[in-house]
């Protein structure tokens, strides 16, 4: 071999190791290790950020699609805003969002359309606080680095980023401008995952271990409906759980997450992809070879150690004929809530017969609270959000309510100078399981490290001490 190539081989060598994600001894086995980059010099973090209070908040809205209507719809309904601004590349789209704010008697917002940079002149604008994007997954982060640079706080749907790289990149704008970015996730809002919260941060499961959480909806008859099927692109792509932050968020709420623990290590496992190539082949007359050049899994599953010996486990299926479920179960020394497929509680009590023996052929002892005791509970630990919102919400709409309490809550945050429910960290390590997910996946289901994305403060808070604050 000469020098030449030997010097080309050597160049290689480095160049794959670098790819290759850091394996790192661990009891009995390896562990990825993902990198925390050092904190730029005179940057700081935003745990419980408290920006100046904004009497009026003007808010422009980008991505007027799927979700960006709705979410028009119910700011009209929220006091003291002012939707300054409408944003699609399509023009009809934004033509029809002024008809809502017609409708409601407002008047017409600035419009931008027509290209694939229009947004940024909404993000330019003086008179905006709050940018709001309901776009597809790959345009959100560099819109909401953009807002953050141009002095915009920001709300983004779901999954706000897809990779570490980006959300190291939305983290640090976030420390640098010291400005809000919140990921719009509802689910933490329905009314059994917030009551089931209050439960346990009144202490009546004792001490959370386990918690769960899913996103199972088969989305067949939804594929045709992303715009330059981007979604279905996605999956076809990329392994591991591309879509967890509705499952993992209110999973993560309830163990402090970041607020007093932090999450650990990982690991994932899929399983090969059926349906979906089928769907494929069947539907869009795909070849049986190219169809089935899919990579992410029919169902995969993720289980997540804390640092405090917790357990969680998250799963996606967006292809299996199963009843929706976002599953959402919480286990604790003393008491259990589960969400799906029937909403209910088990409480310690005495499972003891007369005379100290336990009555082992008594099933019920091991059973969900009564409708009446459950209806009870949800009553009394009603979170006091909707106490207040609940009416107003189930009439304004928006997945059954929780996506106008979500809307409300951060517009009241906002302009009482509160810090938001969900912080820009809540994003980071919700959003992270995609790819922590797809690195275990691809490496034969090794454990990876979970980044802490505070660099050392996530215990500096305890619980959440401000989050659904007043």
């Amino acid at each position: 071999m000469t020098k030449t190539n030997s010097f080309i081989l050597l160049l290689l060598l480095i160049f794959f190791a670098a790819c290759t994600p850091a394996m790192q001894k661990s009891g009995n086995g390896y562990t990825i290790r993902t990198d925390v980059p050092q904190r730029p010099s005179g940057q700081k973090d935003v745990l419980d950020l408290v920006a100046p209070k904004i009497d009026t908040v003007r808010v422009g809205f980008i991505g007027l699609g799927m979700r960006g209507p709705g979410a028009v719809s119910r700011f009209t309904h929220i006091p003291g805003t002012k939707i300054v601004a409408l944003c699609d590349k399509h023009e009809d789209r934004v033509e029809k969002a002024q008809g809502i704010l017609e409708k409601a008697g407002l008047p017409h917002a600035a419009s931008y359309s027509g290209s694939e940079d229009a947004w940024k002149e909404l993000c330019e604008r003086d008179d905006i606080d709050l940018v709001y994007i309901a776009t597809d997954w790959k345009n959100h982060v560099p819109m909401m680095i953009y807002a953050m640079e141009h002095g915009k706080h920001v709300a983004c749907e779901v999954p706000a980023a897809m990779t570490l790289e980006e959300i190291w990149n939305v983290v640090n704008t976030a420390e640098r401008t010291q400005k809000h970015c919140m990921q719009l996730e509802n689910c933490v809002y329905d009314f059994f995952e917030l009551t089931t919260l209050n439960m346990a941060q009144q202490g009546l499961f004792g001490e959370i271990l386990h918690t769960e959480g899913a996103y199972i909806h088969q989305l067949e008859e939804f594929w045709d409906s992303y715009e330059g099927d981007w979604r279905m692109q996605f999956n076809k792509e990329f392994r591991g759980d591309v879509y967890a932050t509705h499952g993992l968020g209110p999973a993560a709420q309830v163990l402090d997450i970041h607020r007093g623990d932090k999450m650990n290590t990982l690991v994932s496992m899929d399983t090969k992809p059926v349906s979906i190539p089928e769907y494929l082949i069947k539907k869009r007359g795909m070849d049986r070879d190219s169809a089935y050049m899919f990579a992410n899994g029919q169902h995969t599953m993720t289980m997540i150690r804390t640092e405090k010996g917790k357990t969680i486990h998250i799963q996606h299926d967006v292809a299996s004929p199963r009843p929706y479920s976002r599953m959402y179960q919480v286990s604790g020394t003393k008491g259990f809530a589960n969400k799906y497929p029937n909403q209910g509680y088990a409480l310690q009590g005495d499972m003891l017969s007369e005379g100290g023996v336990p009555d082992h052929e008594d099933l019920s002892a091991h059973s969900y609270v009564t409708k009446e005791v459950r209806d009870a509970l949800m009553d009394k630990y009603k979170h006091r959000i909707h106490r207040e919102l609940e009416e107003k919400a189930k009439e304004v709409g928006g997945h059954g309510g929780m996506d106008f309490i979500m809307d409300y809550r951060l517009v009241y945050c906002l302009q009482n100078g509160l810090p938001l429910d969900m912080d820009v960290y809540d994003l980071a390590e919700w959003c992270s399981l995609g790819e922590l997910s797809r690195l275990s996946i691809e490496n034969n289901n090794a454990p990876v490290e979970v980044p802490d994305f505070t660099r050392g403060n996530w215990n500096r808070i305890q619980g959440f001490r401000h989050a659904f604050a007043d």
